[in-house]
């Protein structure tokens, strides 16, 4: 897959600036920018999907990083395990950026782990109330005093309380069995649960008859989707806000790239290394989103409104013990500044105003 370069002069005079404010500062720049990602294995390698896999494929930030003497490092966080793993990886300084979820990020952030959201990625990830194929339930009504298999304590938490709130219940009103999609699925197809609450391996519950959906988010209000950022430490952030700009910029032009129609195909097949077919990842596009808002960074009002929920959630659940002030978590300097130095400050308002999703 052959990715071009916009951009030109405009963006390399960008570029001479930052380095030029970066040498009269006399920066002590680190010696490498480490940015973690959830990753999989394809074809026996470690590899990344949505945006982190764009921009790794560019080329574009790791040459300009290179020019400063600075190198970029991903490193791999396994699915199963991602929340954990970033949260302990930023507390003991070992990554300056991550590409992860909601949840575990507030929790980071009220254990005294300041980290701050420096792009925002587009409309959210859908999440899925499955039930077994011989199941008569079609309403999350139906399940009351029921089964239900989630892992707790992850970013699809957070809309599956949506669904409850909305219908009058909470976890009360069922039995919580707390288990990983893998096994949840492996339970519905055991008929050990009545539902699972997942991600979008629902279409595979589908296509294999073990399961069918009887709700998602694809049809719900934009903030109650599940959201994963790209988070940053606010000390590397306070002390290298130009490479945190470069970081920024590099993820807005990887999201222009993805954007783009003609990309589309490139898109799904970056998806697929995730080790879903490409019908699933097709599914998971086609919810009547346009195109290229999908891929849209810019800090709208359902993003705020998501965080603000997530946080009182938490709180009300004790999972945090102390309210955080969403408006310090979202960051919002550094996208405002790329989308004006790559002149993409309309680009993506046209589809936000006709998109009837968007709260």
């Amino acid at each position: 897959m052959k990715i071009k370069h916009r951009f030109g002069s405009a963006l390399a005079a960008i570029v001479l600036a930052l380095f030029g404010a970066l040498s009269a500062a006399g920066a002590d720049l680190p010696k490498s920018v480490r940015i973690a990602s959830v990753s999989y294995f394809d074809g026996g390698k470690t590899t990344y999907i949505g945006i982190p896999a764009v921009i790794a494929e560019q080329g574009w930030l790791a040459q300009e990083l290179k020019k400063r003497g600075v190198e970029l490092e991903w490193v791999p966080a396994p699915h199963a395990n991602v929340g954990p793993v970033i949260n302990e990886a930023f507390a003991n300084q070992s990554i300056d950026f991550a590409a992860y979820g909601d949840l575990p990020s507030i929790i980071l952030n009220a254990g005294g782990v300041a980290t701050r959201v420096v792009v925002p990625t587009g409309r959210g990830m859908d999440t899925f109330l499955v039930v077994p194929i011989n199941s008569t339930a079609k309403t999350i009504q139906d399940l009351k005093g029921k089964r239900i298999a989630i892992h707790r304590g992850r970013p699809w938490e957070v809309p599956f309380i949506h669904l409850l709130e909305q219908n009058g219940l909470s976890y009360k009103d069922f039995k919580i069995v707390n288990i990983n999609p893998p096994a949840g699925g492996a339970a519905l197809a055991a008929n050990g649960v009545d539902a699972l609450y997942t991600l979008n391996d629902a279409f595979l519950l589908e296509d294999k008859q073990v399961g069918k959906i009887i709700w998602s988010t694809q049809h719900a209000p934009t903030d109650w989707r599940m959201r994963a950022e790209l988070w940053g430490s606010k000390d590397f952030i306070d002390r290298y806000p130009e490479l945190t700009q470069l970081i920024a910029t590099a993820y807005i032009k990887a999201a222009y790239w993805s954007a783009q129609p003609e990309h589309k195909d490139d898109v799904v097949k970056i998806g697929t290394r995730s080790g879903a077919p490409e019908s699933v990842i097709l599914r998971e596009y086609d919810d009547g989103t346009p195109w290229k808002y999908r891929w849209s960074p810019v800090f709208e009002s359902y993003v705020f409104k998501h965080y603000q929920h997530t946080v009182d959630y938490a709180l009300d659940k004790k999972l945090i013990r102390k309210p955080l002030d969403v408006k310090q978590l979202l960051d919002t300097r550094f996208v405002a500044q790329a989308l004006k130095d790559l002149q993409l400050e309309n680009y993506w308002r046209d589809d936000l105003a006709n998109n009837g999703a968007v709260q």
